[in-house]
């Protein structure tokens, strides 16, 4: 089997990948209700019960809502890093000890031939990361809730088949926006999250002749839209002689349907 992926939701209100290759099936968060999750399941046939793992990238509330009970119920695996899982832990319920794994981050972890790279993110959380997942020479990249993308980042990334990429907002929409200046200024700080622009301008430093297709993620629901996400990080790819349309395609996201299951 080759590797696939679908980004079952990705939005402000809750965010889960779910990614396979050869006979080994992996969930990235689970920020939906266990119900939910299991809708999202159906539309993509499969069947959660058959997954090897969750992976958690960092405890806020719309990447772990449903981590709990959907663990519990389908009898999973749960994986983290340690500073994670001291901060999400209280909000899991009780999760059996032989369910609870730490992934590191910067680490390797091999799932049969599915191998999966955790990096390190800028992100106001207790250690987030995120993963690039590799496979008979394949690579797939998911990176959000980053305040920027660094140049270490760039280097773990570069050379993607395919991103799952953050696009949060449109800057005049959250300046002109009704959030609180606290909050605007959370978000556009260096522990935030990363604008349309920045998104494309990091994306120009990392694609390579292999990258195919480039998935927009994690819009806000307040501050962004489909159709500017992809517009402006066209436009500035373009600019940057960037060949997307013709090498690569930009795709969206949906914070309820699930993307269809892509090879990569």
């Amino acid at each position: 089997m080759s590797l696939r992926f679908s980004v079952l939701a990705s939005g402000s209100t809750g965010n889960a990948i779910y990614v396979e290759a050869d006979d080994k099936k992996l969930l990235v968060d689970v920020g939906l209700s266990g119900k939910k999750m299991d809708e999202l399941f159906t539309e993509i046939g499969r069947n959660p019960k058959e997954l090897d793992g969750i992976l958690v990238s960092h405890e806020h509330s719309d990447h772990i809502k449903g981590v709990g009970v959907f663990a519990r119920k389908h009898k999973l695996p749960i994986y983290a890093n340690e500073k994670t899982w001291l901060a999400m832990e209280n909000n899991l319920g009780t999760i059996p000890t032989d369910q609870k794994f730490i992934f590191a981050t910067e680490e390797v972890k091999s799932f049969g031939g599915l191998d999966v790279e955790s990096f390190g993110v800028s992100h106001d959380a207790a250690e987030p990361m995120f993963y690039c997942f590799h496979h008979a020479g394949k690579k797939l990249v998911l990176a959000t809730d980053m305040g920027y993308v660094s140049e270490r980042i760039k280097g773990t990334i570069k050379g993607a088949d395919m991103y799952i990429f953050e696009s949060n907002h449109d800057l005049n929409m959250l300046r002109m926006g009704r959030y609180p200046w606290n909050v605007k200024r959370r978000i556009l700080s260096d522990v935030g999250h990363v604008s349309n622009e920045d998104a494309a301008l990091a994306l120009s430093d990392v694609i390579s002749d292999n990258t195919s297709r480039i998935y927009l993620a994690h819009l806000s629901l307040d501050n962004n839209m489909k159709d500017l996400a992809r517009l402006t990080v066209e436009q500035v790819l373009k600019e940057q002689d960037m060949p997307v349309g013709e090498q690569f395609e930009l795709f969206d996201t949906d914070p309820l349907k699930p993307t269809p299951l892509t090879s990569v």
